[in-house]
């Protein structure tokens, strides 16, 4: 008969984790949590004493789970936080997770910069959606924008590093679209840590290592707020399909998620381009490899067909 009792106490087991065999209570499982984060950073060499640190915070499970650790983890390397958040204009499910920022953000005391596509782009995710006439999918022109949108923010900052929360399976994920895609370039991008090739400012993803499905688990163990609607775009790509396929993939064979991201990181890494780009954007004045950066451009064809 399989045991009930946590492998570290004597606590009922809150999350089985089938790749490790542990059976953790959720005090030790998000303990669990905490220390492959502060590994990660250490490992990667993410973070320096005394910078100053942003978190792309989008109010979602993964990205609130992050601020919350790192809002524990920062004061031992004496940087200072803040959250990034940006409005897309996404009726309805935006309203909610940003209510969900708001709560946790003043709850940790966290200094948090509101930024909205309207007042950056001059039209919500929304209104692009209904105008495009492109071929680019939803999640490829909103993820241009708000990258561009968080950088802009970020450089207004001063900011040192940018944490996001990518985590294991988004990576993974990243690294399949743009192979399918044939996308060389992109594939070069994947990293723990970087001086990135799209951002000025060094992008850090300490949930590298962490898997989606305990990423969402960490943020119900801790009380955090949970969203209940999803994005109405979020299948229009290949992604949900990828993501489909890997956990089935996880189900079987446990553990492989985090083989795969070993070769997914040691390809890019052999891959890598140069290391940042040569020039600057005509129109916004950030790192961009073309005269006008995929950013502008995406926003320029929507504002003409907007007004």
């Amino acid at each position: 008969m399989t045991t009930q009792i946590c492998d570290r106490c004597d606590r009922n087991i809150f999350y089985y984790r089938k790749y490790s065999g542990e059976r953790l209570c959720s005090y030790h499982f998000s303990e669990s949590i905490e220390d492959k984060v502060r590994k990660t950073i250490a490992k990667y060499k993410m973070l320096y004493h005394g910078e100053k640190v942003g978190v792309a915070v989008s109010g979602g499970k993964d990205s609130l789970s992050l601020l919350y650790i790192l809002a524990k983890i920062l004061p031992e390397h004496d940087s200072e936080l803040f959250a990034i958040t940006i409005d897309e204009g996404i009726k309805g499910y935006r309203n909610e997770s940003l209510l969900n920022v708001k709560k946790v953000t003043e709850k940790l005391g966290i200094k948090t910069i509101f930024a909205s596509y309207e007042e950056l782009y001059g039209f919500t995710q929304d209104e692009a959606m209904v105008n495009r006439k492109t071929h680019i999918s939803s999640c490829a022109m909103c993820g241009t924008l708000r990258r561009r949108a968080i950088d802009s923010v970020a450089n207004k900052l001063g900011l040192d590093a940018l944490a996001t929360a990518h985590n294991t399976d988004d990576t993974i994920q990243t690294f399949l679209i743009n192979f399918m895609n044939g996308d060389i370039k992109r594939i070069g991008w994947t990293s723990a840590s970087s001086e990135s090739h799209a951002f000025s400012i060094r992008r850090i993803h300490p949930f590298i290592e962490v898997y989606e499905k305990e990423a969402a688990l960490y943020a119900f163990a801790n009380g955090l707020p949970i969203q209940s609607e999803h994005c109405p775009y979020m299948n229009e790509g290949i992604r949900s399909s990828i993501r489909a396929y890997l956990n089935t993939l996880e189900e079987e064979h446990p553990g492989i998620k985090y083989m795969m991201l070993k070769s997914v990181l040691a390809i890019s890494s052999r891959m890598q381009s140069e290391p940042n780009p040569t020039g600057k954007c005509s129109r916004c004045g950030l790192p961009s490899s073309w005269p006008i950066c995929s950013a502008c451009t995406i926003a320029t064809q929507i504002a003409s067909t907007t007004f």
